[in-house]
């Protein structure tokens, strides 16, 4: 690839994420709030946070995780939340021994709860490992919440909740998945610690 003027072509590659950005306030506004209720509730009630993804979804998983177990801005008590796939060792030994398809659907049988949330990332909505990860998590009466991209996809008929960037470039809407998800997470604290 060449680009002709660099500096003209990185104007535009923020111009195109702000547009971008801009759709996506509009299109997740209503059903972040939805999905940030839901996941308040579950907190309040002592319940977990199961998050998961691929490749750049996983490290949002990762990213969500530590924003709520952490902190985003305020100094305030740990919530409950884990990023599914982040462990190496378990990640292969279910990759290895069962089938790639099953590395969120395995631990969240091991962890989940009826009343935790889960939370699929896929900017497809096809991952056939985060599809098979909601579908166990419905399996076991938790919550379910899809965060994707435009395109439809499995992952969108398994969720209670969709969050649907309205773009089809993984790059933009893994852009702004990032954005939601601070949203997500400055939505659950003022929900859960009454701010």
């Amino acid at each position: 690839m060449s680009i002709a003027d660099p500096a003209q072509f990185v104007r535009r590659f923020f111009e195109e994420s702000a547009e971008a950005q801009r759709a996506a306030g509009g299109a997740l506004a209503a059903d972040l709030v939805k999905a940030a209720r839901l996941m308040a509730e579950c907190l309040g009630a002592g319940g977990t946070i199961h998050a998961f993804g691929n490749g750049g979804s996983a490290a949002e998983a990762q990213h969500f995780a530590a924003e709520l177990v952490g902190r985003y801005r305020d100094e305030r008590r740990p919530l409950a939340a884990t990023a599914l796939g982040a462990d190496a060792a378990t990640l292969t030994c279910i990759g290895n021994d069962f089938a790639f398809e099953e590395i969120f659907a395995r631990p969240l049988r091991a962890l989940g709860k009826p009343g935790d949330v889960a939370l699929g990332i896929s900017t497809s909505g096809r991952s056939a490992n985060v599809v098979r990860g909601l579908e166990a998590a419905r399996e076991l009466r938790l919550e379910t919440v899809a965060l994707v991209g435009a395109n439809e996809g499995p992952v969108t008929g398994l969720a209670d909740v969709v969050l649907r960037v309205p773009a089809t470039s993984t790059a933009r809407i893994q852009e702004c998945h990032t954005t939601a998800v601070h949203a997500l997470t400055e939505l659950i604290e003022a929900f859960v610690l009454g701010g």
